[in-house]
């Protein structure tokens, strides 16, 4: 396996750590529909929420966050869409995106909860 592609999964596991830490309830991991895939589906109360995961080892260049471009926000929300379909009831859908920036000894991670619509 690729070193990058050992990273993301790395950064995609403290993810998950984390989410559980807070109480969330992991539903999916690296969900696709179409051309999209979505890292990590988590429910919490009445909500389904998509999380995205971006990690760099640096964000000199930029953060990670606004690699989410528009056209991945699509195919996050296209998804999710055809996601909810699955599901029982009417849940509330929300899209976060999780940020890790730093290697494995020493990294930061945020949470930025409703990050696009």
């Amino acid at each position: 396996m690729a070193e990058h592609n050992e990273y993301g999964d790395w950064a995609e596991e403290r993810a998950c750590h984390y989410l559980v830490q807070k109480g969330y309830t992991i539903l999916e991991r690296n969900w696709r529909f179409d051309r999209a895939e979505v890292d990590v589906i988590v429910q919490s109360g009445n909500w389904i929420i998509a999380v995205e995961v971006k990690a760099r080892k640096t964000d000199e260049f930029m953060s990670p966050e606004l690699f989410v471009d528009e056209r991945k926000q699509n195919l996050l929300i296209k998804a999710m869409n055809r996601y909810v379909q699955t599901v029982e009831g009417f849940p509330e859908l929300r899209f976060d995106i999780i940020t890790i920036v730093g290697n494995k000894e020493q990294y930061t991670l945020k949470h930025i909860e409703h990050a696009f619509e």
